[in-house]
């Protein structure tokens, strides 16, 4: 298929189900209570962060993480110690990750707030304007929470080690970009840098469309997908991620002409 073609169809489905109303089940609707940025932030990263497993399962573990830090996540960081968090979610589990690593995540978002200020400013201050895209700078953000001493073990990815880093990628997503699905409140990072938050599913969907050809779900695999969406959409090559994973999410959105983009998964 051609970018031409391609484009046409991408444009079809973003028209249709980049919408709102097409967001559930998906832990990027917590985002949507929490208007102060400052909070928004920290729940993005917490929803992110545990979104992996069952859909069910993700939505449990985040709900019980923001039941336990309030209305205003910032406001309950900035009272915590890395001690009371650790009894705070004492008995947390969400498939490998503990109450420890969730401790060990939250005591760095309020380390790196302490010295940045935000987390915004944090992940600004790794990037440099002459990268390419947000790789370093994503590095940097996760060393400055805590992923470098490797406390809160698989919460955070490490993008120099090859991973795809799909739910940092995800995060970014919904805190760069605005409109009426990503709500957006970060400053200062391009929507052209960004790269596609990707998945099995995702993977399947760019072999598919014969985007890449990499077997693995890996960084290499996340950077040639975005590369062929920035051929298509140059500022925004991350713009039908959300339409895209809505084929096979959601039982109503496979229309009759939207199946060969996927059916053609393999």
């Amino acid at each position: 298929m051609d970018n031409k073609t391609l484009k046409i169809k991408l444009d079809d489905l973003y028209k249709h189900y980049h919408r709102r109303r097409f967001v559930h089940p998906d832990p990027l609707e917590f985002l949507y209570s929490y208007r102060d940025i400052r909070d928004r932030e920290i729940v993005g990263l917490i929803a992110s962060s545990l979104a992996y497993g069952r859909v069910a399962q993700i939505l449990k573990s985040v709900s019980r993480v923001l039941g336990v830090i309030g209305y205003s996540p910032c406001d309950f960081l900035q009272n915590a110690t890395l001690n009371s968090l650790e009894r705070a979610f004492a008995g947390f589990s969400h498939r490998f990750a503990n109450g420890d690593h969730l401790a060990a995540l939250l005591f760095g978002v309020k380390t790196a707030i302490r010295r940045f200020g935000s987390l915004n400013i944090c992940f600004l201050a790794g990037m440099s304007p002459y990268d390419e895209n947000i790789i370093s700078a994503m590095t940097f953000f996760s060393d400055q929470l805590g992923a470098k001493n490797g406390g809160p073990g698989h919460l955070l990815a490490r993008p120099e080690k090859g991973s795809a880093c799909k739910r940092l990628n995800l995060f970014l997503r919904w805190m760069v970009r605005k409109d009426e699905v990503d709500p957006g409140g970060w400053n200062g990072v391009s929507c052209s840098k960004l790269i596609i938050p990707l998945d099995t599913h995702m993977h399947r969907i760019g072999m598919g469309l014969r985007l890449t050809e990499r077997r693995g779900s890996d960084m290499r695999a996340a950077l040639e997908i975005t590369s062929a969406f920035k051929q298509i959409e140059p500022d925004d090559p991350v713009k039908y991620d959300f339409a895209l994973t809505r084929l096979g999410i959601r039982d109503d959105v496979v229309p009759d002409n939207f199946k060969e983009l996927y059916l053609n998964q393999s």
